[in-house]
């Protein structure tokens, strides 16, 4: 059953306490491989079930609009306290309610309508909000986008910078949604620099394997830099904002009065616990362990021939482009998700086919690690994989119920968060 248990919600809505138990089950039998998606602690699931979901506080700590913050107050500056120390940051705005409008805040702050922004392009990559054309951002400001190289699947610094130094753009984005390999933030600075402009660091999907020393970090580089709060970094679904202390005002109008209301207390309560649990040594292991887990399933997935964009990966995430095995990702997602394997499809860089129907399929390994699966296991995950990709191609329903059979008396071996 669901962990912490829910008896009154069982009581007084059993429709909601059984779609809430079966979610539960479903996370604890599927092998979890969206990039984005984690599991958190119990401690970060008790704390944003809270009462503190009760209560509004508009503004900042000692300077509120509401009254009754004498709790409110310390729980925020001990979120802030602790995002400070564990990212080495002068200022951190644990407000914004997720990763998008962490990075509206960022325009609101430092930007006007019409203004020139630099981001990587979608389909290489790049967030919607780094200003692509079907965001809001790519329609309120002027965007020029740059990819990766067609040759080595990497982050084509060569054109980044040729693009900044003809357009100047007055805000520079690097990070995004689907890049497996080490972003470069001094190769980055030096861009910026050269342009005249500001670089902001988007670190939502690696914000973890940062706090963790798995990844190298881009303070001293960005002075401004959004996050999630979940994905690797194992907190609740929300964010942050962090830069030096030049920025911090700006960002902190942005985000209230600018784009919000009161910021969610219980969540900000999650934060402050997962933040907490992210400067132990344990952590850090976990950090490594998520990045081995995909280097070794991307060197398993090589081997049974599968076409990894970039070759491989640095990080937890890979790309997989399935133009050679004959499928598009969109059934292969579907096929491996009724085999008992949870990923996203995804458009692939140069993808020829539509974004709702591309080549490749996005997969990483932060929840296998929470659950403890490793380096051992990554071998057999890639033969499931390979094996359910086969029969969805093939129609083979049967195999699909197989391996998400073996799927199951695995994970019975490993104890889920959130699950008893």
């Amino acid at each position: 059953m669901h962990e912490p248990a829910t008896p009154h919600l069982a009581t007084t809505d059993p429709q909601v306490a059984e779609l809430v138990s079966a979610e539960a089950r479903r996370q604890f039998e599927k092998i979890r491989l969206i990039a984005s998606e984690n599991y958190v602690s119990t401690s970060v699931l008790e704390a944003t079930g809270t009462v503190l979901t009760n209560k509004y506080s508009e503004g900042y700590a000692g300077k509120r609009y509401y009254e009754g913050q004498q709790v409110v107050d310390p729980l925020e500056l001990l979120a802030i306290g602790r995002a400070k120390a564990l990212f080495g940051v002068d200022h951190a705005n644990v407000q914004p309610y997720s990763g998008s409008p962490a990075n509206l805040a960022v325009y609101l702050a430092f930007a006007e309508p019409g203004d020139t922004i630099m981001g990587m392009a979608l389909p290489a990559g790049g967030h919607l909000t780094h200003c692509w054309s079907v965001s809001a951002t790519g329609k309120w400001f002027r965007s020029v986008q740059y990819g990766v190289r067609k040759d080595t699947g990497r982050i084509d610094l060569d054109e980044a910078r040729d693009i900044a130094l003809r357009e100047r753009p007055k805000l520079i984005f690097c990070g995004g949604t689907a890049i497996p390999r080490t972003i470069d933030f001094p190769a980055f600075a030096e861009i910026a620099r050269e342009a005249g402009a500001l670089l902001v660091a988007d670190i939502a999907h690696i914000a973890g394997l940062i706090a963790g020393g798995a990844h190298p970090s881009p303070v001293g580089h960005a002075p401004v830099i959004t996050t999630t709060t979940h994905k690797t970094l194992r907190g609740p679904r929300g964010a942050m904002l962090l830069s030096d202390a030049e920025h911090a005002k700006p960002l902190d109008k942005a985000v209230f009065p600018g784009l919000q209301g009161g910021p969610h207390n219980h969540t900000t309560a999650a934060i402050a616990v997962a933040l907490g649990e992210a400067s132990t040594p344990a952590f850090q292991d976990y950090a490594h362990a998520i990045v081995a887990n995909a280097k070794a399933l991307a060197e398993a997935l090589t081997e049974r021939g599968y076409e990894l964009v970039s070759g491989g990966t640095d990080n937890h995430l890979i790309l997989v482009d399935l133009t050679n095995k004959g499928i598009a990702g969109k059934p292969a997602a579907k096929a491996l998700d009724r085999a008992g394997i949870e990923l996203n499809y995804n458009t692939v860089p140069f993808d020829p086919r539509k974004p709702f129907d591309p080549s490749g399929i996005r997969l990483g390994t932060p929840a296998i690690t929470t659950r403890g699966l490793g380096v051992a296991d990554m071998p057999k995950l890639a033969e499931w994989m390979d094996r359910a990709i086969t029969a969805g191609d093939g129609g083979d329903e049967a195999a699909l119920d197989t391996v998400a059979a073996e799927i199951r008396e695995l994970l019975a071996g490993y104890p889920m968060p959130g699950w008893a």
